[in-house]
């Protein structure tokens, strides 16, 4: 997305940071969550994994590693695939398929808490 915006919200592995028109330069990487963008007609959300954000006085660059507008997320299907990936860790039964299964859990976990 480029747009001009009156302010952008975003997750930081520090803490959140409110990113204004001429923002101090700064580099952060990006904490899983929601990143919020704010203009006139309102607010849009998207739901952030791993990357990293660049401020400057010229504006805001995001690169997630994932990125998903949260109109898109649903609670219900969410908490069913936290259930199934619980259930595929209980059941593994090598070590490679343990990480793969708890790596997919914490991720899963971590879209649900930012809802």
């Amino acid at each position: 997305m480029s747009a001009e915006v009156d302010q952008v919200d975003i997750p930081g592995s520090e803490g959140w940071i409110g990113v204004l028109p001429n923002h101090a330069p700064l580099m952060t990487t990006l904490a899983p969550g929601m990143l919020m963008i704010k203009d006139g007609s309102g607010e849009k959300r998207f739901f952030v994994r791993g990357g990293f954000a660049e401020i400057s006085p010229a504006g805001l660059t995001v690169l997630a590693e994932e990125a998903m507008p949260a109109e898109e997320l649903n609670a219900e299907k969410i908490a069913q695939s936290v259930k199934d990936a619980e259930e595929d860790l209980a059941d593994a039964d090598t070590d490679d398929k343990k990480l793969d299964a708890q790596q997919s859990l914490d991720r899963l976990k971590e879209l649900q808490a930012a809802l």
